[in-house]
């Protein structure tokens, strides 16, 4: 079998047995400028671009592909007809589900607020008891639009906060879906990209939730309608908003999402942690050893599955 994966050093040293390589398995490595000649049975997709990622899914002889991504939708209708994909969400889950219970407690807390306030060298030290940027979790009601493998990793984070969390899935009735909007303090979306999911946050949807709710986005920046999140904001129909990412991505220097006081933002790195390459790498192995046992891996999409 032979494999191309990303021209780092953690995926280099699974050609060495004594550094925890796969035997049995030929390992060739790609990076921007340069894909491999020959066939290959598989292909490890991570950290490349367009280019060369179209390069990589017309190389013949193509059973599988493996993005080490949660999202496919970069993949997904580019791939040849009876190649088998999987994701590798269980690659990221836990460091997005950190990163958006970081996001709920700094808002709940105003750090946002102090941090602005820190820029201007100025002490914002809250008239009031009860000023609303000294809030905690407890008693709030999350939804998690998406209740997979991070809606789950998220919801135990929860648990010692005493927050209500729902989920919404895609077999969630209308009806019952827009009942747990109304009620939400918290909408955070979790969902992939998708022709179900784009723009799924517009107008209509920010109108159900209440004046002050937050809206947090850790899934695709394509999920909400940007030109409505703005005008919510602008208008003061929403609490607030967290974003990992965004619609256009990266945002544009003029974008007023930058200028809201409300809006916290983050360079689409719910994912990332320190260890991710490494991790990364570790799961090919262990994805590798599946193949070669005739075992079925973790993380195949099923064909016409939307979220």
């Amino acid at each position: 079998m032979r494999v191309l994966l990303p021209d780092l050093p953690d995926f280099r040293a699974l050609s060495q047995p004594d550094e925890g390589g796969v035997p049995g398995v030929t390992l060739d490595h790609y990076d921007r400028a340069h894909v491999p000649d020959g066939p290959a049975d598989g292909v490890v997709l991570w950290m490349t671009g367009a280019q060369t990622r179209e390069r990589l899914l017309q190389v013949p002889g193509l059973k599988w592909v493996l993005t080490l991504t949660a999202g496919i939708d970069h993949v997904q209708g580019h791939l040849p007809d009876g190649v088998a994909l999987f994701n590798a969400s269980r690659l990221h889950d836990r460091a997005v589900a950190v990163h958006a219970l970081s996001g709920l407690l700094a808002a709940a807390r105003g750090l946002h607020t102090f941090r602005d306030a820190q820029g201007r060298s100025q002490w914002a030290s809250p008239a009031l008891p009860t000023d609303s940027r000294l809030g905690t979790l407890d008693g709030l009601n999350i939804v998690l639009w998406g209740y997979g493998h991070i809606g789950r990793n998220l919801e135990e984070l929860l648990a010692p906060h005493g927050a209500h969390v729902r989920g919404i899935r895609s077999t969630t009735p209308t009806d019952e879906r827009d009942e747990l909007l109304r009620a939400a303090d918290w909408v955070i979306l979790l969902l992939p990209s998708t022709p179900d999911t784009r723009g799924v946050v517009n107008a209509d949807t920010l109108a159900l939730l209440n004046p002050g709710a937050w809206l947090m986005n850790v899934g695709r920046g394509n999920l909400i309608v940007t030109d409505d999140l703005v005008q919510a904001l602008q208008d003061h129909r929403l609490g607030g908003a967290f974003l990992d990412v965004t619609d256009p991505e990266p945002l544009p220097a003029t974008h007023p999402l930058w200028q809201l006081p409300n809006v916290i933002i983050t360079p689409h790195v719910a994912s990332t942690t320190t260890d991710l390459v490494r991790r990364g790498a570790h799961l090919t192995r262990d994805f590798l050893i599946d193949l070669q046992q005739g075992h079925e891996p973790d993380g195949r999409v099923t064909a016409g599955r939307t979220y």
